[in-house]
């Protein structure tokens, strides 16, 4: 899994921004100063940094510049203004991309697996039982053949793939799915999105291989072997 340094102060939208990264299968770790981000670069190895510019104890230009000093991984910047010399400034110091608050949830999600692809560091694809999971282009294939997920439909496919040897409980799936939708998913609303993303990716929907269910847990990913 790709491993991505969010360096933001504010902490509600830091929050936001986890949930979204964890829900698409990246390992997170925040640090909200420009100190803390510098102390945290030391012990860490990441693959892409998010940097907001503007932060209480200097701004994301000088950050920016230490992550490529330290580690040389993509960098796009996080800006709450259009102001274009900001733009331009944090282009020329280095960084990779930037997006304009307020972003849409999955234009970041594309910008981020466009820096990944760039540097080389996109993950592989996965696969199981003739299921194909590209998670850099967001594609899957079934045989070969494209299989069309909704939105949420590939994010809750993306946490079985991401956690391919456990169980995860409906709760989870709930909490990951309410959080990173942006509409309501109760329990019976799970049921469904587990059906529909099984009829699409399942050889007998019926006798699923990929997606198992875990009486009384949750669900987990299969081995492609048939049910016990």
């Amino acid at each position: 899994m790709k491993r991505i340094f969010l360096i933001e102060d504010d902490q509600a939208i830091a929050k936001n921004l986890m949930l979204l990264l964890q829900s698409e299968g990246f390992i997170v770790t925040h640090a909200a100063t420009r100190k803390e981000a510098t102390d945290t670069l030391v012990d860490n190895k990441f693959d892409l940094a998010l940097i907001d510019i503007s932060l209480p104890d200097g701004n994301g230009f000088t950050v920016c510049t230490e992550v490529k000093e330290v580690q040389n991984i993509p960098v796009i910047f996080l800006t709450a203004s259009g102001d274009e010399a900001s733009v331009v400034t944090g282009l020329n110091m280095g960084a990779d991309d930037y997006i304009t608050k307020p972003f849409r949830p999955r234009e970041l999600i594309a910008r981020i697996g466009t820096a990944l692809r760039k540097s080389g560091r996109s993950a592989a694809t996965f696969e199981v039982c003739g299921l194909q999971v590209d998670t850099a282009s967001g594609v899957v294939k079934k045989d070969g053949s494209e299989v069309f997920l909704s939105a949420l439909e590939y994010r809750l496919l993306l946490m079985f793939v991401n956690n391919p040897k456990s169980i995860i409980t409906r709760d989870r799936l709930l909490d990951e799915l309410w959080d990173a939708a942006g509409e309501f998913v109760n329990d019976n609303t799970l049921t469904v999105y587990i059906k529909r993303l099984r009829e699409k990716i399942e050889d007998d929907p019926g006798k699923p291989k990929i997606i198992r269910t875990v009486r009384g847990t949750g669900y987990r990913l299969g081995d492609g072997h048939a049910p016990e």
